[in-house]
């Protein structure tokens, strides 16, 4: 199974202030979430309270998180990934921002 992959502009925006490393093991993680059928817990989690998944990459101890939407309610059932936004987690109050735009973000894809 194959998941289709799409990017917003934030995103590539994103990826591109990145180190190579960083860009790396992103590139790993999204091959995951695009051919894996059963997603690991240590790649992917639900956010509480929204529509939207985290994707967590470790890099020279520092957090990088990206925050996408998906087609189903199950993860494993969908067959379409948005990603929307990523930022370095520096605390649990950069969620509440980075949430906000990325509802913005979903608005403007869809």
């Amino acid at each position: 199974m194959r998941r289709e992959l799409i990017y917003s502009q934030e995103y590539l925006d994103f990826i591109q202030g990145c180190s190579y490393r960083t860009r790396e093991k992103l590139h790993y993680a999204t091959s995951i979430l695009e051919s894996v059928i059963y997603i690991p817990a240590k790649f992917v989690k639900k956010l509480i309270n929204t529509d939207f998944y985290e994707l967590r990459i470790s890099v020279d101890n520092e957090i990088r998180i990206i925050l996408f939407a998906v087609d189903n309610d199950n993860i494993n059932l969908a067959t379409t990934v948005i990603f929307l936004n990523g930022f370095v987690k520096k605390s649990t109050k950069d969620y509440d921002r980075e949430i906000t735009k990325a509802i913005n973000i979903l608005r403007s894809v869809l």
